[in-house]
């Protein structure tokens, strides 16, 4: 199977966000598949062109979005392992330029910027001499490339796209690309698509996260639990009604996570390496121990260790975490805290800190040597925020043996299950209520299962086996990209 990777943007290369993982570590999963993958990428004043061996000057091409103009775009490719680059270079769209904006907020030319880009990549598949079976555009940024691609290039026998298929993934619905109706004869899209269904309006703008939603082949989000019931998982962005509409179209695949820094059998920070085969935790316990000694804990092998690994304010938590401190601590247990915040939120960790010596920790900012070595030691992970955009903080946790505590609706459903609820299968704790009363009647169960070992040490090495891997997660991209294709040819 042949797939272009359409995004903005490439972890080796330049990252903004997150979507920097997901752009690389799946083209490599799906290299892995056998698949032929090659990735679009804007070129962009980030991107450091040493990172790409063998950079070669691929062409150029003549590229229109508005009627009347023409537009140079030369082409670069490189490869990274199985992967070929493609860089779309472009002056006065992309070259001393980031790929969203600066310090002064998002380039006000953003719509044009990656209308271009969008026909671009299109137009260039011909140069690469790449006859895509799917192509996989990645967030609003490139959700144009579906409309392109139906409007001009579906049927197409004389064009590598003409029986290629569209993915689009949906993966930060905060941010949508939302644009003044009046660039649409800029961008070479028919008024009569201005329109709400199989269209690219919302709330009376030109959404690119929308057009890519309604013009693509089939639809992915990352979080499969919500697909099987999207009414119940309403949001105010205005994608609903897109989504609950082509819900037949709509397919949930958990990405993966990078394992490579993250693996407690090699990971050369720990007091001692340990795995699933680690069947009575014996390394993990002198993992604790370490921790204990070298961060002034009790050493007391019966009080579970808690960790919390956030930026403490209020978007993650802390209304809930700051009420159930002192109540958390007056229980058996040890408390770390580890992450940036506002100066008196930290002054006000570091009062709970002399109150409770010897039981409570924090440590400021973000220190992955700590990080490595806290989590080897710890028993159960606190996840106090309302929203999880990715489950990886859950995975990496669970790769060490720390169970997840978290709140049942935070988007972590397809990573996380309460096993008092599921005692066979479960792997955490959830809590029902986002209040600090629910977070510590979570803890307490939590403190309840600790104080059994036979019981503890299964829920522990469940962690430990849990798999959470991008090599897992490509073939189930394969499996939706044969729907994409299913899709064009029954056409």
């Amino acid at each position: 199977m042949k797939v272009a990777v359409v995004t903005p943007e490439f972890l080796s290369l330049v990252r903004r966000t997150n979507l920097a993982e997901i752009a690389e570590y799946l083209p490599r999963s799906l290299a892995e598949q056998r698949a032929q993958v090659m990735v679009f990428l804007p070129f962009t004043t980030d991107i450091d062109a040493k990172q790409l061996p063998h950079l070669n000057r691929l062409g150029e091409m003549d590229v229109s979005i508005e009627e009347g103009e023409v537009h140079k775009v030369t082409y670069w490719m490189g490869q990274l392992d199985d992967v070929s680059i493609v860089l779309v270079d472009h002056p006065e769209a992309f070259e001393n330029q980031h790929p969203y904006g600066d310090d002064n907020g998002p380039y006000a030319n953003n719509w044009w910027r990656y209308a271009l880009f969008a026909k671009a990549v299109l137009e260039g598949l011909t140069l690469a001499n790449f006859k895509a079976d799917v192509i996989h555009c990645l967030d609003w940024s490139t959700g144009l490339v579906p409309v392109y691609h139906r409007l001009e290039y579906l049927g197409r026998e004389d064009h590598p796209a003409g029986r290629a298929g569209t993915y689009f993934g949906v993966h930060n619905r905060a941010m949508q690309g939302s644009f003044e109706r009046e660039i649409l004869p800029r961008i070479g899209v028919p008024h009569e698509y201005f329109r709400a269904i199989e269209g690219v309006e919302l709330g009376g703008k030109v959404n690119y996260l929308k057009a890519g939603a309604e013009f693509a082949t089939i639809i992915g989000t990352h979080l499969p639990h919500q697909v099987a019931n999207l009414e119940a998982y309403r949001r105010s962005d205005g994608l609903d009604e897109t989504l609950e509409r082509r819900k037949k179209e709509v397919v949930g695949i958990q990405n993966g996570v990078d394992y490579r820094q993250w693996d407690p059998t090699t990971d050369p920070l720990l007091a001692e390496n340990f795995g699933p085969d680690d069947k009575d935790l014996k390394s993990k316990r002198k993992c604790k121990l370490a921790v204990q000694e070298q961060f002034g804990l009790d050493k007391d092998a019966k009080s579970p260790i808690v960790l919390v690994l956030e930026r403490f304010d209020t978007d993650n938590g802390f209304e809930i975490l700051s009420g159930a401190l002192t109540e958390l601590l007056e229980r058996n247990l040890q408390l770390v805290l580890m992450g940036p915040g506002q100066q008196e939120i930290m002054e006000r960790l570091h009062m709970v800190e002399q109150t409770f010596p010897g039981s409570c920790k924090v440590i400021e900012g973000y220190n992955v040597h700590a990080a490595h070595q806290v989590l080897a030691g710890t028993d159960a992970f606190l996840m106090p925020a309302h929203d999880y955009s990715t489950h990886a903080l859950a995975a990496i946790a669970m790769r060490y043996g720390a169970a997840p505590v978290a709140y049942a609706q935070n988007g972590l459903e397809d990573t996380l299950s309460d096993v008092t609820q599921e005692p066979k299968t479960g792997n955490g704790f959830t809590f029902e209520h986002y209040t600090s009363e629910d977070l510590v009647a979570a803890i307490d169960r939590m403190r309840a299962l600790y104080k059994h070992p036979a019981d503890w040490k299964k829920l522990a090495v469940r962690c430990l086996e849990q798999d959470f891997s991008w090599s897992a997660c490509g073939a189930n991209y394969i499996k939706a990209y044969r729907r994409v294709t299913r899709r064009i040819r029954g056409r």
